[in-house]
């Protein structure tokens, strides 16, 4: 190894969902919307001045800040917005879990926590999901630097009742504790609320999964003024001009097409449930899911040999070759239609 190379920081890097190169593919392993953005959105797009690209965006991001407070009804000094919640976890995990005890989370949920912990260089300790895949909110009422855990859970797809939820952040209230509600307005109660109660809850949310913006990159966080004025610190420091103007105008309508939201949500939601019921039939056993996206296992056939068959037919779901899911499938909700193609693949493989 030559001298400089000791310097440079090793780290794993998340790995995300396959991106499909090829042409008639059906995407169902990245948990994005299956249909497109509120026509606001594109409406919106039209109406930018692109002469204005030349200056740099507005580094309070103003007008999306005040149209998130406005919506979700809190002050806009408790909004804090990012480039997608990735942005804005990472961001948080740079400014709140700054002490020597482990920051806690779950061995089984979003594969990003743990390695933004090795990336900043944060003690953690990863507390086991019971037999049922479930969050054991007991667990999570030790001595600790900070709690981190998605509701619904990801991958497994199951919700904490609040109660559990509240249960942690009160045993928890020395430490900043946040709740990453990347899938709760696919049925989920959301911890939102409850930021006017502990003055230590950083709840975060995104506009990729519900409002059909995965590539516009767009995520925001609520929590007390205290909490979103120590991200803004952090983020000044490092990267004032982050979101950009297009992303801005296009989360701005996106938000205030409520009616569409809701179409599209109610959508999602009945094919989901329809989805659980085939795939029971076909043998699988199917968590009980409150997210745009279905974790199956088959009851006598390998979850990989599944994957890899639907992968053939072009039919791209997430396999995670990890201890206790391994034989786990994340299949994301699709349009009826792709559900059906999905449903055809798993008839001949199964056969």
């Amino acid at each position: 190894m030559k001298e400089w190379e000791k310097n440079i920081r090793k780290v794993t890097p998340y790995i995300p969902g396959e991106q499909p190169k090829m042409d008639y593919v059906v995407k169902l392993n990245t948990n994005e919307c299956p249909y497109p953005p509120s026509p606001m959105v594109e409406q919106a797009i039209k109406d930018l001045d692109y002469k204005r690209f030349r200056l740099y965006p507005d580094p309070d991001a103003t007008e999306l800040v005040r149209a998130i407070a406005d919506y979700e009804k809190v002050p806009e000094e408790r909004v804090f917005v990012g480039v997608g919640s990735d942005d804005v976890l990472g961001m948080a995990f740079l400014t709140f879990f700054h002490g020597e005890k482990p920051v806690l989370m779950a061995d089984i949920t979003y594969s990003f926590y743990d390695v933004w912990a090795n990336l900043f260089q944060i003690p953690f300790e990863t507390i086991p999901l019971n037999a049922q895949l479930e969050i054991v909110p007991e667990e999570f009422c030790r001595e600790n630097g900070g709690v981190v855990f998605p509701n619904p859970n990801a991958p497994t797809a199951i919700e904490m009742p609040l109660s559990q939820v509240e249960k942690i952040i009160r045993k928890n209230q020395d430490v900043v504790v946040i709740v990453d509600e990347a899938y709760i307005d696919f049925g989920g109660t959301s911890a939102l609320r409850l930021t006017e109660k502990y003055d230590n809850l950083l709840v975060v949310r995104t506009f990729s999964k519900s409002r059909a913006m995965a590539g516009m990159r767009i995520g925001y966080a609520i929590g007390s003024e205290t909490l979103i004025s120590a991200l803004k610190a952090v983020k000044f420091s490092y990267n004032s001009y982050t979101m950009n103007q297009a992303a801005m105008a296009a989360g701005i309508a996106a938000i205030r097409d409520e009616k569409y939201f809701n179409q599209t949500i109610e959508k999602i939601i009945s094919t989901r449930e329809r989805a659980k019921k085939v795939l029971s039939d076909f043998g699988f056993f199917v968590t009980d899911s409150k997210t745009n996206f279905l974790f199956a296992t088959h009851k006598t056939m390998e979850a990989k040999d599944i994957f890899e068959q639907l992968r053939d037919r072009h039919i791209f779901v997430r396999f995670f070759d990890k201890p206790r899911i391994n034989q786990y499938l994340r299949i994301t909700i699709g349009t009826d239609e792709e559900m059906e193609i999905l449903y055809q693949a798993l008839r001949e493989i199964l056969k």
